[in-house]
């Protein structure tokens, strides 16, 4: 499984990293939109975790990036903040696979991960 991690705390990365890796996963982790758009522009990955916090507002471009270039990879949404706790981030982007609060423990992320990469690559079989 491929991951790609957008997450402006590096020790918070880090340790997500960390836990996938346990699990086999490569992972690509990046802190800025120009790195997530490139990764995103070079590599296919299953899962993308991406920060809702991230400043300026740029994890709705990545997010929206990833839609077009990469319909088939599940986003799973981290966030401190309650904006979207009504669900309708859902609405807005159809590969939002979950909402968690940045606070989940690292080893129910990585094993969400795990069931959505395993789902998405259901979905692309023929």
């Amino acid at each position: 499984m491929h991951v790609l991690i957008v997450e402006a705390n590096p020790a918070l990365g880090l340790i997500w990293t960390r836990h996938l890796e346990r699990l086999s996963a490569r992972v690509v982790l990046v802190d800025a939109e120009g790195a997530a758009i490139q990764a995103l522009t070079d590599t296919d990955f299953e899962v993308i975790i991406l920060n809702l916090d991230l400043a300026g507002g740029i994890a709705l471009t990545v997010a929206d990036f990833a839609s077009y270039r990469q319909p088939e990879a599940r986003v799973i949404f981290v966030t401190n903040a309650g904006f979207f706790s009504d669900g309708s981030i859902f609405q807005f982007f159809g590969n939002a696979a979950a909402l968690l609060p940045c606070t989940t423990p690292p080893e129910d992320l990585a094993a969400l991960v795990e069931h959505h990469a395993a789902t998405g690559s259901e979905l692309s079989r023929p």
